[in-house]
């Protein structure tokens, strides 16, 4: 299955190293377009199999899935300049653009689409990847998410969530790494080196995710586990509540829809 990506930049160049890993797509049905040879260069050195380019119509003749990773402000000079066929499949990764627009920019505005929002651990095999279709077929749908569970979790949510759970993952993300970030600034106080504090804490949130993930469980029930009566975790959490966590965290992922 040819598969061509627009951009080669933080999200495409990992997209595309992703796919590389992956076993749906063999890495030489991948082709890679992007402006600058610089960012070509690396992906092909560590994916020698994958094919390159700096024209963007040539890495999408022949393509069944292109997967369009360029920024939002770009996508219309992009895409308007793709002579692209009815049976090819879209795939945007631009925030914000919705379908509705995007079909403008095409000549078959009934061609099938997707919008993909993976966040920055797509780079690890680890994204939480959210996709949504337009005049896709269940078997289509399918295939975008045997692809992209592949390198994390993902999931098929209905395009009017997407600003939503953009906020709680993709953007989401950031707020957790703020959280690692804060609680290393805590250790650094009480004489934990930076570097051990934060492989403890990236562990300790790492595990906190598998229990939830991999459990029927629920975050209130894995915080009772801890929280033992007269101990000192519960003594932090309610400190947390004190200071407004719970409330700061709502409040940022709703900023951010």
């Amino acid at each position: 299955m040819k598969t061509a990506i627009i951009g080669a930049g933080n999200m495409g160049g990992s997209i595309a190293r992703g796919l590389a890993k992956g076993t749906i797509i063999p890495a030489n049905d991948i082709i890679v377009s992007n402006p600058t040879q610089s960012k070509l260069d690396v992906l092909k050195a560590e994916f020698p199999a994958l094919q390159t380019t700096r024209d963007n119509q040539e890495a999408v003749t022949g393509a069944e899935l292109i997967i369009l990773a360029v920024k939002p402000w770009l996508m219309k000079s992009v895409v308007s300049e793709l002579k692209l066929k009815s049976k090819q499949i879209l795939i945007s990764v631009a925030a914000g653009i919705p379908f509705e627009e995007l079909a403008h920019y095409v000549a078959d505005k009934e061609m099938t689409m997707f919008r993909l929002i993976p966040n920055t651990a797509i780079s690890e095999m680890e994204s939480m990847t959210l996709i949504s279709s337009r005049n896709a077929s269940k078997e289509q749908e399918q295939l975008l998410l045997d692809i992209f569970n592949q390198m994390g979790l993902a999931m098929l949510i209905p395009e009017e969530k997407i600003a939503a759970a953009t906020a709680m993952t993709s953007c989401g993300i950031a707020y957790v790494l703020k959280y690692i970030q804060a609680a290393m600034q805590a250790g650094i106080e009480m004489g934990i080196y930076p570097k051990d504090g934060m492989r403890m804490i990236a562990q300790s949130v790492k595990g906190a995710a598998e229990l939830i993930l991999n459990n029927d469980t629920h975050p209130s029930v894995e915080i009772d586990k801890v929280c033992t009566p007269g101990g000192i975790t519960i003594k932090g959490i309610n400190e947390l509540e004190h200071r407004g966590f719970s409330s700061a965290i709502i409040n940022a992922i709703k900023a951010s829809k």
